[in-house]
């Protein structure tokens, strides 16, 4: 067999979706702009890696909508893609624990929950303006916004925790969809011990794994953007609770640095559920 010949056979190859019943899952990556695919697939062994490529999304049934709410679009910006809904019903493998975790270039983690998803309709976003992502504009901080971001049709807010509210989740410069069970990724985070549900310590965990889930890891699950782990933040909270109060409300008075979002709008109460909550996984204290 020629050279020439082997390597027509590998491109037709690499070019054959998966045997995962959509047609749409590729095993190699065509392109870099490709949407990675993972977790536990549909029709496929679980920790599979597949690849989605940019215009068979575009293929698939787009819905439109503009947009007045979104941090990173401007004013009146239309937006078209896929209901992150219609892609867990094609590939996803717990229809009654679903849950989908969009992963960014940045390594921030954005996780979706079956009642989020029925709440609040997120789009994977594939057209700006009517425009291709080649043509898309830069987020405000000039970041790009591609190879995907999502948004919603509109965000109101479905709970009130304290004084926090349910947040948008409308990460840009996804590169990745996993495909996961919510009981298995927050369980990474449950609180140590036995608490009630209305306890303190539960109400910061929910707080928790809505907001520094995202940039914070708990071993493999969790975001890394900020580079310091669930016990590193366990840590600090046992160590010294007022100055963990002062990161988490204004973190640029304790550093001038810190790329983390300040959070004026907690309150004592917020701050000190979500301190009592970290303390349950703290080790520095538990080893003297």
């Amino acid at each position: 067999m020629t050279r020439a010949l082997l390597l027509v056979l590998a491109a037709m190859a690499a070019a054959l979706p998966a045997s995962d019943g959509t047609g749409l899952l590729h095993s190699e990556r065509s392109s870099p702009g490709d949407l990675e695919i993972g977790g536990e697939l549909a029709h496929l062994p679980a920790g599979s890696t597949r690849f989605i490529r940019y215009e068979d999304l575009l293929a698939l049934p787009q819905e439109t909508y503009t947009v007045n709410d979104d941090a990173d679009l401007q004013p009146n910006t239309e937006i078209s893609g896929v209901p992150l809904e219609s892609l867990e019903r094609l590939l996803g493998k717990s229809p009654h624990d679903p849950l989908i975790v969009a992963v960014c270039y940045d390594r921030y983690r954005t996780n979706y929950p079956g009642d989020y998803l029925a709440q609040h309709h997120p789009l994977l976003v594939l057209r700006i303006n009517g425009k291709l992502r080649d043509q898309w504009p830069k987020s405000p901080s000039g970041d790009a916004l591609g190879p995907y971001l999502i948004s919603h049709p509109v965000f109101k807010p479905a709970f009130k925790i304290l004084s926090h509210w349910d947040q948008p989740q409308i990460p840009y410069g996804v590169t990745h969809l996993e495909f996961r069970q919510e009981s298995e990724v927050f369980a990474a985070i449950r609180p140590r011990g036995h608490w009630p549900a209305k306890s303190q310590v539960q109400q910061g965990s929910l707080i928790a794994r809505q907001d520094c889930f995202r940039c914070h890891n708990m071993g493999a699950e969790g975001g890394t953007m900020a580079a310091r782990t669930w016990e590193d933040l366990a840590n600090s909270a046992w160590d010294d609770g007022p100055n963990f109060r002062n990161i988490i409300h204004n973190p640029a008075s304790v550093n001038p640095g810190a790329k983390m979002p300040p959070h004026p709008e907690y309150d004592f109460g917020t701050l000190d559920a979500l301190t009592s909550y970290f303390k349950t996984f703290a080790t520095a204290g538990r080893n003297r």
